[in-house]
């Protein structure tokens, strides 16, 4: 199945719509940093490898656009553990202004 997930940036969350259901995951942006802060996926689409898609999709936007990321979601940080290629991507707490 192929998942398409686009951008909403008017809505602050990445966004894959299948079957007439949403799935998404809100952030946070700032200069420079985007803060992940929730993944959500419909109870009926669960399983699907939709959530995963999102992720990378966010992922490579971050690195695309330059962006430092701020890893909230529990769901991004199991996938960071998982994908290491992705951890350049973290912003480094010694350097994060509170």
């Amino acid at each position: 199945m192929e998942i398409e997930v686009k951008d909403n940036p008017a809505r602050h969350r990445f966004e894959a719509t299948t079957e007439g259901r949403t799935a998404f995951i809100d952030y946070k942006l700032r200069p420079g940093v985007m803060t992940v802060l929730h993944t959500e996926v419909p109870k009926e689409l669960e399983g699907r490898g939709i959530a995963g898609a999102m992720t990378k999709f966010a992922l490579e936007h971050m690195a695309a656009n330059n962006l430092q990321l701020v890893p909230l979601c529990p769901y991004m940080q199991a996938y960071l553990k998982k994908h290491p290629e992705y951890a350049y991507l973290v912003k480094d707490k010694a350097n994060e202004s509170v």
